[in-house]
């Protein structure tokens, strides 16, 4: 059946450090998938391995092209079949190899003498199982749509925009070249170029600085005179968590720490009135700003929630012959890509900054979304460093060889965790309580980009894509996760550690200093999810029989160690970067659109006709109509509350 395969092989000693496929000509699936498996029954029990020969790679830029298409692909599967079945890849082995370990650690240094060290030796990869995802990576074209995004190609197929958070990190002065093909055409975007894009983007910076520096020195005033102390961000999605994720990050940071001195920045995005009660309880609202962030400015959370502000500004201090429209001009902020709605709400033209069509929500906290409340807050200088930590990793992900990339074997883990050993969830564990909003950062970031069902192309996925994204701090995370890690459903993780501690303490009499014992934890919860404790273990320990089946830990649990030398503003421009891209190459390596997002419209579509039912039974005691059974009996349950009170518990027995 497999006489059409053309390929040159030799049979060698299975060294397992390279395994070359290729095939020239069109093999249907179920060659494909029996080729695979003449693959795995050869090295497993023969210890050997088919070296081939490669022809010339024949990636394709072609954004219809599947991996499960390829024979790359049924090579991975393959290779997973032999972590399912061989107990010599259990990771208690894998780990002992020094050889491999060293292999699977890239070190990056960056400017200021501070390091990234990524250790993924404690995944349930070989060296060969890195060179076949690799081999992956080239077959879909995985560099060249990674230059398609960097040079600004219109890589959203399903919205016709091209992708360029990366933009907002560049320095005025960087050389950026666009290659657009639709730029200028007949139905096309406008026609533009990097420099004008770059320029534009630096355009707003300048005009986010000046207005922060305003606020932050007082020349920028209330109607009452006094200086704005508080800053109420309103926003939902990427808008609140990309800029909620860096405030805490930069709570205990000195350099921030100085810069925010005498400030509050607080975050307004759900409706419940609880929030905005909770948010703005205790403020003095003529010392109050409210940033009001939303694309189109018809998002119903964010109007409603601005609405609710503009309300509660006016009735506390609509007085003295100030009037509405003066109090929205001076005390509200519009971040927007409408900002004829913006003016209409009543924020003034001079307070309302640019976001365009190709920022995106989730990845927008390097644009004015994120740089103008957080430079209010924290200072421009230190929002500056976030800019170039995150324009460090830019470069990194976009310049760096694919084997030495931590974001490009991120996400090439991902993909191997989840499609090919099929873990459904993953964990983002980091060993710092100011990383506590990370793991939240980077589910919003990975789930609503990568959670999808069909191929660029419309067809449906033969894959699952995207993971649950899981995740607390450390050492929190051993009381809400390890259990189910150690014992339940096993799933990957990433441990995030410093080398540095923001706050230093060290007790007298204590061995350690509590950021020595903390990292303790990170280096060896890595550890024990790897090797686990096996029945023997617990025999030779002295366990009583009866409770040995219950502290028995499987082990073999993947993970990566992420170890930085210090969080602060860079890092944290390092860290967001890091994990957008880490993102992008997961949808690149599936054959996905990251960068739409039409699973979270449908609920807000249905709830504008749930709405207008609610208005038209409040108003006018209209009857429940047009909705399903289930529907219309909560809703009908949900209108009569109040209406007719029934007798308590207490009354009946009256």
């Amino acid at each position: 059946m497999l006489h059409d395969i053309q390929c040159n092989f030799v049979i060698t000693e299975r060294i397992r450090t390279q395994a070359f496929f290729a095939v020239a000509g069109n093999l249907g699936a179920l060659k494909r998938y029996l080729f695979a498996k003449l693959y795995s029954l050869l090295v497993a029990p023969t210890q050997i391995i088919i070296v081939m020969y490669m022809p010339p790679s024949t990636a394709t830029t072609s954004w219809t092209l599947k991996c499960t298409d390829l024979p790359q692909f049924d090579a991975l599967e393959a290779e997973a079949d032999l972590f399912r079945t061989d107990d010599k890849l259990h990771l208690r082995n894998l780990c002992n190899n020094s050889a491999r370990c060293a292999g699977l650690t890239v070190v990056y240094t960056t400017p200021g003498h501070r390091k990234i060290v990524y250790d993924y030796s404690r995944q349930r990869v070989t060296g060969e199982t890195i060179a076949l995802l690799f081999h992956l990576a080239d077959a879909v074209g995985l560099a060249e749509r990674r230059e398609a995004m960097r040079t600004g190609q219109r890589i959203n197929l399903t919205e016709d925009r091209p992708v360029l958070h990366h933009v907002l990190r560049m320095p005025a002065d960087f050389h950026f070249v666009r290659h657009d093909p639709m730029a200028g055409k007949e139905g096309g975007a406008q026609a533009t170029d990097g420099a004008t894009t770059l320029r534009n983007v630096h355009e707003v910076r300048e005009r986010v600085r000046d207005f922060a520096e305003r606020v932050r020195s007082g020349a920028y005033k209330s109607v009452k005179h006094k200086h704005f102390r508080n800053t109420i961000v309103i926003g939902t999605g990427g808008f609140k968590i990309g800029p909620q994720f860096v405030a805490d990050a930069l709570q205990a940071d000195p350099a921030a720490m100085h810069g925010s001195a005498g400030r509050r920045l607080l975050f307004l995005s759900n409706m419940d009135p609880v929030d905005f009660s909770t948010v703005a309880g205790d403020l003095d609202p003529a010392e109050t700003l409210v940033v009001v962030v939303s694309k189109t400015f018809t998002a119903p959370e964010t109007v409603l929630n601005a609405r609710t502000a503009k309300t509660w500004l006016v009735r506390n201090m609509a007085v003295g012959g100030i009037t509405e429209n003066e109090i929205a001009g001076k005390h509200m902020i519009g971040i927007t890509s409408n900002p004829t709605l913006c003016q209409k709400f009543g924020i003034r033209r001079e307070n309302i900054y640019m976001l365009w069509d190709w920022v995106n929500p989730r990845f927008s906290v390097c644009s004015a979304a994120g740089l103008l409340p957080l430079s209010i807050h924290f200072s421009s200088e230190v929002l500056s460093e976030v800019l170039n930590g995150a324009h460090d990793m830019d470069k990194h992900f976009f310049h760096a060889p694919l084997g030495d990339n931590i974001p490009v074997i991120m996400g090439l883990l991902g993909v191997w965790n989840s499609t090919f050993l099929g873990y459904h969830c993953r964990a983002v564990l980091p060993y710092s309580h100011a990383m506590r909003s990370f793991p939240n950062f980077v589910q919003h970031v990975d789930m609503e980009s990568n959670g999808k069902r069909v191929a660029l192309d419309g067809s449906s996925l033969l894959h699952r894509s995207a993971e649950i994204t899981l995740g607390e701090p450390g050492t929190n995370v051993q009381n809400v996760l390890m259990q189910l890690m150690h014992q339940g459903r096993p799933f990957p993780a990433d441990f995030i550690g410093f080398m540095e501690a923001q706050q230093h303490i060290h007790l007298e009499n204590e061995a350690l200093s509590n950021h020595d014992e903390l990292m303790s934890n990170f280096f060896a919860q890595p550890d024990a999810l790897a090797y686990g404790k096996t029945l023997v273990d617990l025999i030779q320990e002295g366990i009583p029989e009866p409770l040995r089946e219950h502290m028995v830990f499987n082990g073999n649990r993947p993970s990566s160690s992420i170890l930085m030398t210090r969080l602060d503003a860079f890092a944290v421009g390092q860290l967001i970067a890091m994990y957008e891209h880490r993102t992008a190459v997961q949808g690149f390596i599936w054959g996905i659109n990251s960068w739409d997002q039409f699973g979270v419209e449908l609920g807000k579509v249905l709830a504008t006709h749930i709405r207008s039912q609610l208005s038209a039974s409040r108003k006018t005691g209209a009857s429940v109509q047009g909705f399903n059974s289930s529907t219309s009996s909560l809703l009908e349950h949900f209108l009569a509350h109040g209406k007719h009170p029934e007798p308590t518990s207490t009354e009946e027995t009256l």
